[in-house]
C-alpha cells in the first residue's frame, strides 16, 4: 500500500522519510494552506462568526501537488506540529484533500527521532476538533480586534498603525511601567559599612542596628556622621557566629518562556531568533556520520514533564561523566504550573549522548549555542543540589550591631555544569575569614555611603516575557510575535536592552485604554486566554465565547467612534538639542519608512532635514576624520556614512577598523558577525576568497 504523510516543514521530510522507509511518501504543507482573506474581515459576524477561509494564493501549486499525491495514495496521514496551530493546519488539509473526518489519520511526534516517529505512526487518531475550535476562536478574535481597531487608529492617529488583542496589552504594561518611572520621586538614604580585619584577611560588615533594635533607615548624611562620631575608638568584637548549610536546587528544564528569557540573558538572542533556531534543532540537522537528526523535543510548551526514558538516559550520562554523588538519592520532579496546557514534555535534547561539542562542526554558531544551553539546562536539572556552608557573624561596637555573611561551596553539584542567569543584580556574598566568638577585630575603614531609592526597572525582553507569562497573557507560541509586532510598529524602542515606549506608543496605548479599557485589561485578557484553553478542552463553545466578547467590544467601538467624531490625536514630536542651522529652531525627530531623521519644526516654511546623530561609532571617518553615523539607504539597508555629507561621500556597509588593506590600500571594515574584510569589492583579497 502507498501511504502519504504530510508534515508542516520541508526540513522534516528527509529524517522522517528515513525513519518510515520506502512505503511512505512524505510531503510538507509549509505551514498554513488556508487562511482568512487579507482584503476583508473574512468573518461573518451575523452568522455565528463563521470564518471565511480561502486557499492561500502562493500555495496554489503545492495544493495541486498535495491533492494529486493524496489521490494516488491508499492512506493519508497528517503529521503537522503537535499543538493547536498544527491541529488546525491538519484540519485545513483534511478539508482541502476531502479526507474523511471520522478516519484516524492524525499523527503527532513530540520529537523527530526514529523511536518517536515510528511509535507515533502506529497510533493515529482523529483530528481533535476541540483544539481546532480553540485555534479558530483565537484567529477570529484577533482578526476582529485587528481589522476593527487598526483602521480606527489610521483615522484617529496616522496610517500604517495596528492594534492587537494581546500586543496592545503588552504595550500597556510597558507604558504603565514608564509612567511609574516618570512619577517616581527618589528618596535619599545612607548606610554605614565597616571594613574589618581578622588576621590578614579583610571583609565588609554592614551596620544593622543599635541598642534600640534594627535601624530601618539612616535618612541623611548628618545622622550617618553622628553614628561615625559615636563609633570613634570603638572596639569591634565578634558576639555571635551562626554556621549552617543550604542546598541550592537547579532550575527546571526549559519551557518556551524560560528558554526565550535565558537565551536573551546569556546569548543576547531575541525571542524570534531563539524560536527560529529552536525550530531548526527540532526539525532536524544533518549531522556528520549520523544523517538528519532532530536534536530537541518540541519547543512550544509550558510543561515541565519529562519522560522516564529521557530521565534514565540523563541519569546514566550524569553517573558516567560526573560520578554517583552528582545524582540525587531521590529523582527530582518539577511541578508544572496550574493553567498550563501540559500537552508536551519540557524542552530537552532527544538524545543526551549527542553532546554539544560532539556535533559542533555540524551546527552553525547560533545552533551550537542554543543546543548547548538546552542540553546543559536539562542535564543540570536532574543533578544533585549544590551544597553550601554558610556563616553569619554578629559584631558589636559601642552599642551598634554590624552583620556580615558569607558562604563556601562544600559540593558543587549541578553548578559544575550550569548556573541559571539572573535579571537583576544580587547582593554578592564573599567568603569570610575564620573567626571565633570573643575575637576583637581591627577596623581598617569606616565609611558612610549615600543611596537613593530606585524607580521600578524598565522591562527587558526576559522580564517582559516573564510578566506576560505570570499574568496569563498569550501562550508559548505568541511571546516572540508580540514583541516583534510592537517593535516593528515603532511603539517601543530599545535603550540599553530595556524597552522604552515611544511617543507614538504612548498615544496608541492611551487611546486604546481610554476607549477600550476592559478589552485591554490584563485580567480580562488572561481570563480570555483561560476560556480559549477551555474551548480546547471541550468545556466551552467557541462561537458563544466570541459572541460574548463581541457584544462588549462592539459597544466600546461605537462609543469611541462617536466620542472622537472625526478628531485626530496628535503624536508629540520629540525635541532634540540639535539646532536647525537655517532658522535656529530646535529640530525634532520624525519617522519615515526609511527610519528616523531630524526635521525642522518650522515646516513648511523651513524644510531642513538631516540624519539623526545617533548610533555614532568611535572610529572616525577614514576620509576626513568627521564622525560616522548609521544610516538607511532608500531600500532600507543599513550603512555607515560620514556626518559631513555631502562634503564627504564616505559610505560603508560596515564599521571601519582603522586598518588599511595591504592588497589595494582601501579600508578594512567589520562586517556581520565581526568578520573583517576589505570594503573594496574589486580587491584581490576578496576575489581570492571567492575563488577558494
Amino acid at each position: 500500500m502507498s501511504k502519504l504523510l504530510i508534515v508542516e516543514s520541508p526540513s522534516k521530510i528527509k529524517p522522517i522519510k528515513k525513519y518510515l522507509g520506502s512505503d511512505y511518501e512524505v510531503m510538507a504543507s509549509a505551514g498554513h494552506i488556508r487562511d482568512l482573506p487579507k482584503s476583508k474581515l473574512g468573518v461573518d459576524i451575523e452568522n455565528g462568526f463563521a470564518p471565511q477561509y480561502i486557499n492561500m494564493s502562493d500555495k496554489k501549486d503545492l495544493i495541486k501537488s498535495l491533492k494529486q499525491a493524496a489521490a494516488d495514495s491508499d492512506e493519508v496521514f497528517l503529521a503537522t506540529d503537535p499543538d493547536r496551530e498544527g491541529e488546525a493546519i491538519s484540519w485545513h488539509l483534511a478539508q482541502i484533500l476531502a479526507l474523511d473526518m471520522e478516519t484516524a489519520n492524525r499523527v503527532t511526534f513530540n520529537e523527530i527521532t526514529k523511536s518517536a516517529v515510528q511509535a507515533g505512526i502506529k497510533v493515529p487518531r482523529k483530528i481533535d476538533m476541540d483544539l481546532v475550535d480553540a485555534q479558530q476562536a483565537r484567529r477570529v478574535l484577533d482578526r476582529i480586534v485587528g481589522y476593527k481597531l487598526s483602521p480606527f487608529l489610521w483615522k484617529k492617529v496616522k496610517s500604517g498603525l495596528s492594534a492587537g488583542r494581546v500586543q496592545t496589552v503588552a504595550l500597556r504594561l510597558i507604558v504603565d511601567r514608564e509612567r511609574e518611572i516618570e512619577k517616581f520621586v527618589a528618596t535619599e538614604y545612607w548606610s554605614v559599612e565597616a571594613k574589618l580585619a581578622a588576621g590578614r584577611k579583610t571583609f565588609i560588615s554592614k551596620l544593622y542596628g543599635d541598642k534600640n533594635g534594627k535601624i530601618d533607615l539612616i535618612p541623611d548624611e548628618k545622622t550617618a556622621n553622628d553614628i561615625l562620631v559615636n563609633l570613634e575608638n570603638a572596639e569591634y568584637k565578634v558576639t555571635d557566629i551562626k554556621k549552617g548549610k543550604r542546598n541550592k536546587q537547579p532550575a527546571p528544564p526549559f519551557i518556551t518562556s524560560t528558554l526565550q528569557q535565558e537565551a536573551s540573558r546569556k546569548l543576547g538572542f531575541t525571542g524570534q531568533r531563539t524560536m527560529r533556531i529552536a525550530q531548526q534543532l527540532y526539525e532536524g540537522i544533518e549531522l556528520a556520520g549520523i544523517g538528519a537528526t532532530g536534536l530537541i523535543t518540541y519547543m512550544r510548551t509550558d510543561s515541565l514533564r519529562i519522560s522516564e526514558e529521557a530521565r534514565a538516559a540523563a541519569n546514566k550520562y550524569i553517573i558516567g561523566t560526573y560520578g554517583d554523588k552528582y545524582l540525587p538519592s531521590k529523582p527530582r520532579y518539577f511541578k508544572t504550573k496550574s493553567g498550563a496546557q501540559d500537552a508536551h514534555e519540557a524542552i530537552r535534547p532527544t538524545d543526551v549522548f549527542i553532546t554539544p561539542d560532539s556535533i559542533k562542526n555540524s551546527l552553525t554558531s547560533e545552533q551550537y549555542k542554543l543546543y548547548k544551553l538546552i542540553w546543559e539546562r536539562f542535564i543540570a536539572s536532574l543533578m544533585s543540589a549544590c551544597v553550601q556552608d554558610t556563616v553569619n557573624v554578629d559584631i558589636t561596637a559601642n552599642g551598634y550591631l554590624f552583620k556580615a555573611s558569607g558562604y563556601s561551596v562544600k559540593f558543587d553539584g549541578f553548578t559544575a555544569l550550569y548556573v541559571e542567569g539572573k535579571d537583576e543584580e544580587e547582593d554578592k556574598e564573599s567568603s569570610l575569614p575564620e573567626m571565633n566568638v570573643g575575637d576583637v577585630l581591627k577596623l581598617r575603614d569606616l565609611s558612610p555611603n549615600q543611596h537613593f531609592t530606585q524607580p521600578p526597572a524598565r522591562y527587558t525582553e526576559p522580564t517582559l516575557i516573564k510578566a506576560l507569562e505570570e499574568n496569563g497573557i498569550g501562550r508559548p507560541s505568541t511571546y516572540a510575535p508580540i514583541l516583534s509586532n510592537i517593535m516593528n510598529r515603532d511603539y517601543i524602542e530599545k535603550e540599553k536592552k530595556t524597552f522604552k515606549p515611544s511617543e507614538l506608543g504612548k498615544v496608541v496605548s492611551d487611546l486604546m485604554v481610554k476607549f477600550f479599557d476592559k478589552i485591554f485589561d490584563v485580567k480580562f485578557t488572561a481570563n480570555l486566554e483561560e476560556k480559549l484553553d477551555k474551548i480546547g478542552a471541550g468545556d466551552l463553545n467557541w462561537t458563544k465565547t466570541i459572541a460574548d466578547f463581541y457584544k462588549d467590544f462592539d459597544n466600546y467601538y461605537s462609543k469611541a467612534e462617536k466620542s472622537l467624531n472625526g478628531q485626530k490625536v496628535k503624536v508629540p514630536d520629540v525635541e532634540t538639542d540639535v539646532v536647525c542651522e537655517k532658522c535656529g529652531r530646535k529640530m525634532v525627530i520624525k519617522s519615515s519608512r526609511f527610519g528616523k531623521f531630524l526635521a525642522c519644526p518650522g515646516y513648511p516654511e523651513c524644510k531642513n532635514t538631516k540624519p539623526v546623530p545617533e548610533d555614532e561609532v568611535t572610529q572616525p571617518c577614514p576620509k576626513c576624520g568627521a564622525k560616522l553615523v548609521k544610516r538607511l539607504s532608500k531600500k532600507g539597508k543599513k550603512f555607515y556614512g560620514c556626518s559631513n555629507y555631502p562634503n564627504c561621500d564616505f559610505a560603508s556597509p560596515g564599521v571601519p577598523t582603522g586598518e588599511v588593506c595591504k592588497e589595494c590600500g582601501s579600508y578594512i571594515i567589520n562586517g556581520i558577525r565581526g568578520r573583517k574584510y576589505c570594503m573594496n569589492s574589486e580587491c584581490p583579497s576578496r576575489k581570492n576568497k571567492k575563488e577558494k
